[in-house]
């Protein structure tokens, strides 16, 4: 294997190289250590990990239940009502008193995740829980597999090479030690197909599982948007489509509204329901019971103060009762002027609406559909026409933001993230900035490996966490209509800028994005490319790599379970707090969805370093395993006891399928690369690796463009999936979503009486019973 005359120049750079060829930066934290300081980081990880089990432990139930918020959800708000079926999932006190029974121990949380089953996991958390864990078994099947061709065969090659020196132990499990002269590296190259082949298959089994097990599910609802909201009776609706489409029978109508407000006013005035009925329980056994009112009133101690002065606390609930219960009827009464244009329509079955759903499929491309004697009155050929989402899928209060409001937010948020991400990319470049001002001089003269090699995994770590964050933080402002399409533009998003950040512009010595277009588009720049490349296969590139997914594994998924930031939030709401009453809606509130898309994208992110630096750094394999099994333990833990149950569609789990896919083509990259630098462009092995690259990028491309084209065979049979879009308010606790039926007064009574009845013997003020009087009069006709 003889290197070709015209690239002995390129050779002779690669022999040359260093770790300041690189990395800019002045500081030590990028230089080499024996082993490149892995066992240090490994120590420290270790140690580090078990003081957050431990200060966990404390927490999770000293701190008021801050580890256990999952099963202190209260579903009796306005949302729930209206568009949740309460009926799918077990009543979270039963679960409460479950979990209560085995959660009793210190360390009983850790063992109860370990052996739960998937069955208890899923019926609480969830379809989507179910092909997220799947996912996690897959990927963590396939790491292991990989460990033996990576640790068997690949590793004693590289460690039998020649090419470094004896004492560098860490170099030499590298594919730099291998000879270019040397047959061997043709096993590099299968590998390293070979590993894309396998992922490739898994992945592909996994999607199998996407399906349910009741066959297909399919709603009958159609999401119908920029209809004219003068349109007020829902005959015209049913006319339009019943002449348009002949033996297309509508069932139901829904006009939707905004009902932002009236969702807060509704969640305040349950809050001090709540607060009534605990101070009036208290009273009766304990006599009249004073509270201050003031929010900083756990501050202050001082009683001489008027506004820190104490009031009766069943008075004071029962006056805010009233007065929220007044605005939440006037906000009742409004609301039906507050018409959005999105309509629900829901058919007789899914073929009839799949049939109006083609009829829409090209209305952009300026293909009319189906006209009626209505048309100029609906205006059909200016909707959109999608199929509707599941109830719990929709974020209802962002359906309120449209059109020009929604793409100006969605375009400024994007412009800033775009230039940060352009100048601020890498922690490399946050590094050298703070070079510059000589912070890091104490750090070189230590020379310690303890900081040496653990502060930059730890620097790495920290700032693939607070960079990204900004990223899925700002798909909240966005204010997307479904969860589905949050997660689904966090998963993206997150997964490009940390690929970017931790694996590509790392791997090659680069700062940021401005540096990476430079290099690729500057022929000026074009003369320091070839060193650029270079930086991917030396010895310390890859330890760095090591300790970061080493870091990732332990710190990583320790900080997953403490959640620093959601424990400052819930304890600054408590701190604040103004009563018992208040600090339990605090807790049955703090538990949050969780968040698929941001998971899915650091997951990912860490499987690709892995993939990426798996052929020429084999000892990151491992460490990749356990990352792996790690990451599934805390997110089996963190799905049942901290987050709330999520409702996605199967793109968010497809995206994360696409992303494990190009994993392995980072490492074919990285394949190439070695081979263009260390053998020359025109190697047998070089042109191998250039083929196999093309041929994944090939099967990748097709794999995700059928993943989009597959269709439901017509013989196969549908099963329909009912949902509350397609019951009749005397058949669901929940009512559909037009607010003219929707609005779930009788419900909401119901459920009030029904608490009236259980607090039977708790005696009424006279406030509460004018309020009833006022109140009952509201119902769902009167909106009408």
């Amino acid at each position: 294997m003889a290197v070709l005359p015209g690239d002995l120049n390129t050779v002779e750079k690669t022999r040359n190289m260093s770790a300041a060829d690189c990395f800019h930066s002045r500081n030590t934290v990028l230089q080499g250590q024996p082993f490149g300081g892995i066992p240090t980081v490994l120590f420290l990880n270790c140690i580090l990990w078990v003081v957050i089990i431990l200060v966990y432990s404390f927490l999770r139930k000293a701190a008021w239940d801050y580890g256990r918020l999952a099963l202190l959800i209260h579903n009796d708000s306005l949302t729930s009502l209206i568009y949740g079926e309460q009926s799918e999932k077990t009543s979270p006190s039963d679960i409460s008193l479950e979990m209560e029974h085995k959660d009793k121990g210190f360390y009983s949380w850790f063992f109860n995740t370990i052996t739960m089953k998937n069955e208890d996991l899923i019926s609480k958390c969830g379809e989507d829980a179910r092909i997220y864990i799947t996912f996690q078994y897959h990927l963590i099947i396939f790491v292991l597999i990989l460990c033996i061709p990576s640790l068997g065969i690949i590793l004693p090659i590289n460690y039998s090479g020649t090419v470094l020196e004896p004492n560098s132990h860490f170099g030499r499990t590298t594919i730099v030690n291998v000879s270019t002269e040397s047959n061997l590296l043709w096993l590099h190259s299968c590998f390293s197909f070979l590993y894309f082949l396998t992922n490739f298959i898994f992945m592909t089994h996994h999607c199998l599982g996407f399906v349910p097990k009741k066959r297909h599910q399919v709603t009958r609802t159609l999401m119908i948007t920029y209809v004219p909201t003068d349109i007020e009776d829902p005959e015209i609706i049913i006319k339009h489509f019943h002449e348009a489409y002949p033996g297309c029978v509508v069932t139901r109508v829904h006009f939707c509204y905004d009902v932002r407000t009236l969702i807060e006013l509704d969640d305040q005035r349950r809050h001090a329901m709540r607060g009534r009925l605990y101070y009036t329980a208290k009273a009766k056994k304990r006599g009249k019971v004073m509270i201050k009112v003031h929010p900083c009133s756990r501050v202050c101690f001082c009683k001489c103060w008027t506004c820190f002065k104490e009031v009766d606390a069943e008075q004071y609930y029962s006056e805010l009762e009233e007065q929220l219960t007044d605005e939440f009827n006037a906000e009742l009464n409004r609301v039906r002027l507050k018409r959005l244009d999105l309509i629900f329509v829901t058919f007789q079955d899914a073929r009839m609406m799949n049939h109006v759903r083609e009829d829409y499929k090209y209305i952009q491309c300026g293909v009319h559909p189906q006209q009626s004697s209505v048309t100029p009155i609906v205006k059909n050929y200016h909707w959109r026409v999608t199929r509707a989402p599941h109830p719990k899928d929709i974020i209802w209060k962002h359906l309120s933001v449209r059109c020009f409001h929604w793409w100006a937010r969605f375009i400024a948020i994007n412009t800033f993230l775009f230039f940060l991400f352009f100048f601020l990319t890498t922690p490399a470049i946050i590094i050298n900035t703070i070079d510059m001002y000589n912070v890091t001089r104490p750090i070189e003269k230590l020379q310690n490996p303890i900081v040496t090699q653990f502060f930059p995994s730890l620097m790495l770590w920290a700032f693939t966490v607070i960079l990204p964050l900004i990223v899925y933080l700002s798909a909240f402002l966005e204010a997307h209509w479904t969860r589905s399409g949050q997660n689904l533009i966090i998963v993206h998003k997150c997964y490009v800028f940390l690929v970017f950040m931790v694996v590509i512009l790392p791997s090659m010595g680069l700062t940021s994005l401005d540096v990476f277009l430079r290099w690729l588009f500057d022929i000026y720049y074009l003369d320091q490319a070839t060193i650029r490349f270079q930086c991917v296969f030396l010895p310390d590139n890859g330890a760095f790599f090591v300790n970061y997914v080493i870091t990732a594994a332990f710190l990583g998924t320790g900080m997953d379970l403490l959640r620093l930031g959601s424990l400052f939030l819930y304890s600054t709401r408590l701190f604040f707090s103004r009563s018992e009453p208040e600090r339990v809606h605090i807790r049955q509130r703090q538990a949050m969805d969780f968040q698929f898309g941001r998971e899915y994208a650091w997951m990912s992110n860490v499987f690709s370093v892995v993939m990426a630096y798996s052929i020429t750094c084999p000892i990151i394999v491992p460490f990749g395993l356990l990352y792996l099994c790690m990451k599934h333990v805390t997110d089996r833990y963190n799905m049942y006891y901290s987050f709330a149950p999520t409702k996605l569609n199967e793109q968010i789990h497809m995206a994360a399928v696409y992303q494990a896919m190009f994993a392995p083509i980072l490492g074919l990259c990285w394949m190439l690369f070695f081979s263009i630098l260390r053998l020359g462009p025109f190697h047998i092995i070089t042109l191998f690796s250039l083929s196999t690259l093309v041929i994944a990028v090939i099967i990748t491309f097709l794999a995700s463009l059928m993943g989009k084209l597959q269709r439901v065979p017509l013989y196969e049979p549908e099963e329909e999936m009912e949902t509350v879009y397609d019951m009749e308010p005397s058949s669901t606790s929940s009512t559909p979503t037009s607010l003219v039926t929707l609005l779930p007064w009788p419900w909401l009574k119901h459920q009030e009486e029904r608490r009236d009845k259980i607090s039977l013997t708790v005696p009424r003020s006279t406030s509460e019973r004018k309020k009833n009087v006022r109140v009952n009069p509201a119902s769902a006709s009167s909106v009408v």
